[in-house]
Formats: structure tokens, sequence, C-alpha cells
């Protein structure tokens, strides 16, 4: 089986913490896998679809929407205060930190850019909190979608770098672009923000072996209190990992709807 943890391995400190923390859960749990290399901009659907997938991080919106899901094991628990010691996130609007927009409609008829179309923090959470917004005044709301671009490290870039107006970033990994490239998130302002939700978890292929599942489970869930793994998790701004319930991630799949119902079914 192989492991990988691309969507919160921004950089080589990221990635390094990553692969520190999957060796040491690979062990514990007794289960052989070996942590490959994923970069943007490989799909990946490719890799959650993999029948040898052992654990990685996948988007709760395309887990929710499988026909056949990943077999669910565990969630992250980001340790900043605001997440409330829960498995959740939310979608920070990020501008350029000098740009003259204070609120959402300031940015209408400018630049958003956007991840990918089956990213719940780079898609659907910034589409449904914009489709009030469209429902009042009509779409499009923008002059200009720029996207995929894949990962949100790269809107971070657009936006810093005034190729976008406006772009969405998953929470924890913002907290982590400011841990670990503070100069790049000194750039950007945080102009609204939509509700929490549940977190990416990590998931192994569907119709993984049920015990290798659970010893997963059982050595993702120790990490919280893992001596080892101390400077890890301070790395990785975690506090450990949470079991959860697969169908959480289901309303995730209501959200979309709802965008879709407000009449807002793309980002535009």
């Amino acid at each position: 089986m192989i492991a990988n943890a691309r969507m919160y391995a921004q950089d080589a400190t990221t990635a390094a913490a990553w692969r520190a923390l999957l060796e040491w859960v690979g062990r514990s749990a007794s289960v052989a896998f070996d942590i490959v290399d994923y970069p943007p901009p490989q799909p990946l659907p490719a890799l959650w679809a993999r029948p040898d997938l052992g654990c990685a991080f996948m988007c709760g919106y395309p887990f929710a929407h499988a026909a056949l899901r990943p077999t669910l094991l565990a969630a992250p628990v980001p340790s900043p205060s605001q997440y409330g010691g829960q498995p959740v996130y939310w979608t920070d609007l990020v501008v350029e930190v000098d740009a003259p927009i204070v609120d959402l409609p300031d940015a209408f008829g400018k630049r958003i850019a956007w991840t990918t179309e089956d990213s719940q923090s780079g898609w659907h959470a910034p589409r449904l909190l914009l489709a009030a917004y469209a429902r009042r005044h009509g779409a499009p709301l923008f002059a200009e979608t720029m996207g995929p671009l894949v990962t949100p490290r790269n809107v971070a870039l657009a936006v810093a770098d005034g190729r976008a107006d406006i772009g969405p970033l998953d929470s924890y990994a913002h907290d982590l672009l400011r841990r670990h490239e503070p100069a790049l998130a000194a750039r950007l302002r945080v102009i609204a923000r939509s509700p929490a939700t549940p977190i990416p978890p990590l998931v192994g292929a569907h119709g993984m072996d049920a015990t290798d599942a659970q010893r997963l489970r059982e050595a993702l869930v120790a990490v919280g209190a893992a001596p080892p793994l101390a400077s890890v998790r301070e790395t990785l701004l975690l506090s450990g990992f949470a079991a959860v319930a697969a169908d959480v991630y289901d309303a995730l799949v209501a959200d979309a709807r709802r965008a879709d119902a407000l009449g807002y079914p793309r980002i535009a």
C-alpha cells in the first residue's frame, strides 16, 4: 500500500513532518506502506481511486460524493485555538494586504482565483458563500475567474502577486502558510470566512482490509499523545487525529445543492 499527505504538505518542512508522522503511523499499526511523492499538478482523484491506497488526505466533498467511498480512517484536529479542538476547517477569502477591498461586494467585478471544481474549500464553500450575493445582484459577480490553480498555495501566490484580486484558502493550509511562509502570508488579508465544516480526512482504499483499517485508525488517534511526535505536531499545528463518522461529510453535498438551488452552479 501507499501513503501520501500532499494536501497539507505545502513546502519542504511540512512534507518532511508529514512523512515522519506517516512512517510512525505505519510502524505503530504494523501496516506496511510506501510513502510516495505525488506533487501537483498530478490529479488527486487518481490518487484517491488507487486500490493500493493505504493512508492519504482526501477532500471531504469528493469523499461524500463518491459512488464507492474510500475507507475513512481519521480526521486531523488543528491545534490553533480557533478550531476549538475539533476536526473542522473553513475557507478564508483573501485579498492582497493593501488592496482597496474591505468586504466581498468590493471584490465584485474583479478577478477571483480557485483551486479545483471538486474542492470543498477552493470551490464549493466559496460558491455557497457567494450564491446569496449572486441571487441578489445577479451573476456573474466577477469579471474573470482564474483556475484551476490546484493548490491553496497557488491561490495565495496569485492574489499576493496581483494576478487575481481575491481567492479562497483552506483555513488549515492558511495557518500552515502563516507558520512556515510568513512573508507570503503577510501579503494576504482575510475579508470573509465560510462556516466551519468537517476537515479533509485521511482515507484508505475502498474495500481496504478491515483489520488494517482499524489498526491505522488506532495509530492515528494515538498521534496526539505520542512523545516521539511532539516536534512533528508542533511543526504541523496539529493536536492529533479524531475518529469521525463518514456521514458527517454528507453535509458538504447538501451545501453544494443549496448553492445550485440558489442559481449559482459555478463561481462566476
